[in-house]
């Protein structure tokens, strides 16, 4: 697993675009583009890779699309609360093309919050861990932290680019643990500062009151009972709900009970995208939850197994089957788009994450 780390830092490193950008997959038409949600998370396995530079390339390359932008987030924030909402193509895209452009043209699923939450997340970790200056990210963090406090509560699609009618609480514990990330980067105003508390503190009521099961876990959104497998995000590292409390254990358990099939993990029950698989961002995220209480031989497990995934270049894919959930569905996206996307940079960016917390890379 150690060469396959090794192999992941370099293959990151040699698929980065020269804007700092990370392709999500290279190789799959249409996911030549940079997610900040994808992008965040192969950054924070990059620097903990050891590839700094190239993670401080895509937080520079983020800082530079979020400030192109100020005009475009100010008015946006100063919109009042009265006002219809704006259309989804006024708001900020989920991803952009490689030089920081942005393409409408295929219609895609564009209104995400959760990738902005992220990205806080991720350069706060760069900055603590590689001794970097916050300061010149302080004009985008504060245009970032303004806009997650004005929207957070806005319907928008979630992880997966669905259901753009719900308030997801996988995109609210993102935002909150960006927000609280925003704060330990020590450069917003005081003013911005207490917008990042008060939002934190709405997230929590708005989950407390509506976006848990009977049981205390995380729900998929407010008044559904379905679990999801990006609220072990919420746990680990967003820190909404502390994964040792009771509310923690509980959403980890749904998630084990309903998506853990051996090792690796489903999206959701009703999953169809190429039939439904496991996928290895997934059973990273589990890894993670279980490295930080106290199951490393789990986490380990799950290493494992997204290891036994590669391919013979040492290429991690999306998702993989055999189970599929609704296997009668995948070969309809086979024919929409071609077989699973492999390499899919997010899953070797989460691999080295997952080996960097049980110490397989040192």
């Amino acid at each position: 697993m150690r060469a396959l780390a090794g192999g992941a830092v370099e293959l990151i490193a040699r698929h980065q675009h020269p804007s700092g950008a990370y392709p999500a997959c290279p190789t799959f038409p249409v996911y030549r583009y940079s997610w900040f949600r994808d992008g965040a998370f192969i950054a924070e396995g990059a620097s903990r890779g050891g590839d700094a530079r190239g993670a401080g390339r895509f937080h520079d390359w983020c800082a530079g699309v979020l400030t192109a932008r100020a005009g475009r987030i100010e008015e946006l924030v100063a919109r009042p609360r009265t006002a219809p909402v704006p259309r989804h193509d006024e708001f900020l895209p989920a991803r952009y093309t490689l030089d920081g452009g942005e393409d409408h043209t295929d219609g895609w699923w564009n209104f995400q919050l959760d990738g902005y939450g992220t990205w806080l997340w991720a350069l706060s970790e760069h900055v603590r861990r590689q001794g970097a200056d916050p300061s010149r990210y302080a004009e985008a963090v504060r245009l970032t932290v303004r806009y997650l406090a004005r929207f957070h509560d806005t319907p928008c699609y979630d992880w997966w680019e669905e259901h753009p009618e719900q308030v997801h609480v996988s995109t609210l514990g993102a935002v909150f643990g960006g927000l609280g990330s925003a704060l330990d980067l020590g450069v917003l105003s005081p003013r911005d500062q207490e917008t990042a508390d008060a939002a934190r503190r709405d997230i929590q009521a708005l989950v407390a009151r509506h976006g848990r099961l009977p049981g205390g876990g995380l729900a998929k959104w407010p008044g559904s009972d379905t679990v999801d497998a990006a609220l072990l995000a919420c746990l680990v590292p967003f820190g909404l709900d502390d994964p040792d409390g009771a509310a923690g254990r509980a959403t980890l358990a749904s998630v084990e009970r309903a998506l853990v099939r051996d090792h690796g993990v489903h999206r959701y029950r009703a999953d169809t995208f190429y039939g439904g698989g496991r996928w290895p961002v997934l059973a990273a995220l589990l890894g993670w939850v279980y490295a930080r209480t106290g199951r490393p031989d789990e986490a380990l497990a799950q290493l494992a197994w997204m290891a036994s995934t590669a391919d013979g270049a040492g290429e991690l894919p999306e998702q993989v089957g055999d189970p599929l959930l609704h296997p009668e569905r995948r070969e309809e996206w086979v024919e929409r788009w071609g077989e699973v996307a492999r390499p899919l940079l997010w899953s070797h960016g989460m691999f080295l994450i997952l080996a960097d917390e049980l110490g397989v890379t040192r």
